[in-house]
């Protein structure tokens, strides 16, 4: 028999207008994984997030849009079809109650779904979350924007552009400028090397922010009534005092990862682990 932690089982869930890919890893009390974009995938979060797989079963799935989990052209991506599908998914799964583990925007659609549905959250565990606030989340935008535009960033990229990568390997070349498109998430802007690309649907991402327009959920977070943990890189480019304040208005525990940005589970790996490793259901031996 395989060991179920290195042999994860797919399939694709059907909800109406669409087919959600669904990944399984591990054996044990299930949690479900949100990853962030909008419009990434699952695979954004691996290999790291696998480790947290022994003990417990980890569900993760592509949201509408992105990665496996295909639409048309006229397939609805607003906020509230996320929370839908996330809703059709643990009817599909026959989950009553969801531990809930949420990275970034993932942490965010979490949250949404528990202020739609608090009576079917058990827990959240909330990385790097995206702001609670559209005013907070500008200001993400605009440190995002300063880190791109600084010396380094425009050093790197044009050494890239004037080499000859693109046409003696366009692979190496097309990882480097993924590495650059998210060091100034990081902390140390080498630390993006080797990370694994993976696309962002524009569609999905625009069409999500749009619909939440000026969105500010903190009276909504205040009213919820359960158990949380939030952690945030100190040089996460989303201000650590946004994922403080959502922290507090849950009554959670709050981690803050003093070298690392907003790749905690990267650039700190171990004390990422071991921090929601203690805080998820698992099997006791």
């Amino acid at each position: 028999m395989k060991d179920p932690v290195s042999s994860p089982l797919t399939e694709e869930v059907s909800l109406g207008d669409v087919e959600l890919f669904v990944r399984y890893k591990g054996e044990g009390p299930s949690v479900v994984v949100l990853h962030g974009g909008p419009g990434a995938d699952h695979t954004s979060l691996l290999p790291q997030f696998d480790a947290l797989a022994r003990g417990r079963q980890l569900v993760y799935y592509d949201q509408r849009g992105g990665g496996q989990s295909h639409v048309t052209g006229r397939t609805p991506l607003e906020w509230h079809n996320h929370v839908a599908d996330f809703n059709g998914l643990l009817d599909h799964l026959q989950i009553g109650k969801a531990d809930l583990l949420g990275y970034s925007w993932g942490a965010l659609l979490a949250l949404l779904y528990a202020i739609s549905h608090p009576d079917r959250v058990a827990s959240l565990a909330l990385v790097s979350p995206a702001p609670a606030t559209a005013a907070e989340r500008r200001v993400f935008e605009r440190r995002f924007v300063d880190r791109m535009d600084s010396t380094w960033a425009h050093t790197q990229r044009t050494h890239l552009e004037e080499s000859d990568l693109r046409h003696v390997d366009p692979g190496a070349f097309r990882q480097q400028a993924f590495e650059l498109s998210v060091a100034p998430y990081f902390k140390e802007p080498e630390h993006a090397v080797g990370t694994k690309q993976f696309l962002i649907s524009a569609r999905a991402r625009e069409t999500v922010w749009r619909s939440l327009g000026e969105y500010d959920f903190t009276e909504d977070l205040a009213r919820l009534d359960t158990q949380a943990l939030v952690l945030h890189g100190r040089h996460d480019p989303i201000p650590v005092a946004a994922a403080e304040r959502i922290a507090k208005l849950l009554d959670a525990r709050f981690e803050v990862f003093e070298n690392s940005g907003h790749l905690p589970f990267v650039e700190e790996y171990d004390r990422f682990v071991k921090t929601v490793d203690d805080f998820l259901p698992r099997l006791r031996r």
